[in-house]
C-alpha cells in the first residue's frame, strides 16, 4: 500500500479531525501505533502543520466516515487521476566501477560492427565520451592492445532494445544506396562459405 505524501503532517491532521483509532492512522501513515500516540500526546511532531488527506486527493470523505464507524476497518488511499511518472531515461547514465573497464570493448564492437551510428548515438548509448569513442576508432587508446570488441548488451552497458532503436534511427537517416551496401555486407558475412 502506498503512503500519503507528508505522512507525519497527515497523521496530525487525522488524529486531531477525526475519530480513527492509533492503528488505522499508523497503518495508513506508514507508522507504528505508539508513534501515533506519541503525536496525539505532543511529544512527536509538536511543530508540524496537518496536511488534509481528502483535500489533497489522498482519502475520501466516504472512506474516512467508512473506518471512523468500524475500529477494524483499514483506511484505503484513493486511486490517483495524476499518472506516474515514467524512468528517468535522459541524461548521463551511472555505469558500476567493475563495469567502466568494459566501455572500450562495446565501442569498439559498436564502430566495427555498426558503422552506421554516429559518435552522438554510441555516446549516449553506452554512456560514454566523443573522445574515448575516437580513440578507439582511431586505435589512439591508452589501453588499445587489450580492448577486444565485445557486444556491449553482453557486457551489461545498455539492452538490446536500446541498441536496435539507435540502430534503427541511424539506419532511418542513410541514403538508400549507403542503407544497401550496409545490408549486402551483413548478408556476406551471415552466409557460410561453400566448399567445393
Amino acid at each position: 500500500m502506498t503512503q500519503p505524501l507528508m505522512p507525519k503532517a497527515t497523521a496530525v491532521w487525522l488524529i486531531e479531525n477525526t475519530g480513527l483509532t492509533f492503528e488505522q492512522i499508523g497503518e495508513f501513515c506508514g507508522m507504528h501505533p505508539l508513534e501515533v500516540q506519541a503525536i496525539a500526546d505532543g511529544e512527536v511532531a509538536a511543530g508540524i502543520v496537518g496536511r488534509n488527506p481528502v483535500q489533497h486527493g489522498e482519502l475520501t470523505q466516504a472512506e474516512l466516515d467508512r473506518c471512523e464507524k468500524d475500529p477494524s476497518a483499514r483506511l484505503k488511499i484513493a486511486p490517483s487521476a495524476v499518472p506516474k511518472a515514467a524512468a528517468r531515461t535522459k541524461g548521463p547514465r551511472y555505469t558500476p566501477l567493475t563495469k567502466r573497464q568494459d566501455k572500450p570493448d562495446g565501442i569498439a564492437w559498436l564502430v566495427r560492427n555498426h558503422a552506421e551510428l554516429s559518435d552522438a548515438q554510441i555516446s549516449k548509448l553506452l554512456g560514454t565520451t566523443k573522445t574515448t569513442i575516437n580513440a578507439v576508432r582511431d586505435r589512439t587508446h591508452w589501453n588499445i592492445s587489450n580492448i577486444k570488441p565485445r557486444h556491449p548488451v553482453d557486457l551489461g552497458l545498455c539492452t538490446y532494445m536500446e541498441l536496435n532503436a539507435a540502430v534503427q534511427k541511424a539506419r532511418a537517416k542513410l541514403p538508400p544506396e549507403r542503407l544497401a551496401e550496409l545490408e549486402g555486407r551483413e548478408l556476406e558475412e551471415e552466409e557460410p562459405a561453400v566448399s567445393e
